[in-house]
């Protein structure tokens, strides 16, 4: 059995980073497009916010797990490659956006979400549901569509194409 060289542990960064996107990204997208469209459609304003708060409790964890890997993966991946001057210019566009929509989605799950958002929101479907769940999907949408340029374009990217 040999021992893992600098090449395997990078390999494995990037498998790690990938898993990563895919798993956080996916489950975004799923509760973007099918969860709270789906939602949306419960009458009862009541079963809507619980129902919500089940569901999407459980992605949570999921979303935390999956940032913290995709985080320390891409600073291992940027550390390794001695690749921070990529950040100085603007043909790497896609890893500001990448590390930007990283930075929204931890600063919510781990800091927002816990101390405001949950309560703020939890009021506000109490109050007016269906204004409440609008806004939680434009949101929603729009954390979306940046994490798809960004994934769009690190792939792209990443395999050397510059825009």
């Amino acid at each position: 059995m040999t021992a893992m060289n600098d090449f395997d542990f990078f390999v494995l960064a990037r498998v790690l980073h990938v898993f990563g996107v895919v798993m956080w990204i996916g489950g975004v997208a799923f509760v973007t497009t099918v969860l709270i469209p789906s939602l949306r459609r419960v009458s009862n304003a009541e079963n809507r916010l619980d129902l919500f708060e089940q569901l999407e409790g459980r992605f949570s964890l999921q979303a935390k797990i999956t940032t913290l890997i995709t985080g320390a993966s891409g600073y291992y991946m940027l550390e390794v490659m001695n690749a921070w001057d990529r950040y100085l210019l603007p043909q790497f566009w896609w890893m500001h956006l990448m590390t930007l929509v990283w930075m929204i989605f931890t600063l919510v799950l781990f800091v927002l979400e816990p101390l405001v958002l949950h309560r703020w929101f939890h009021q506000q479907a109490q109050k007016d549901s269906e204004r409440a769940f609008v806004w939680l999907h434009r949101m929603h949408q729009v954390l979306l569509s940046l994490s798809l340029i960004a994934v769009l374009g690190a792939v792209a990217g990443a395999n050397g194409y510059q825009f």
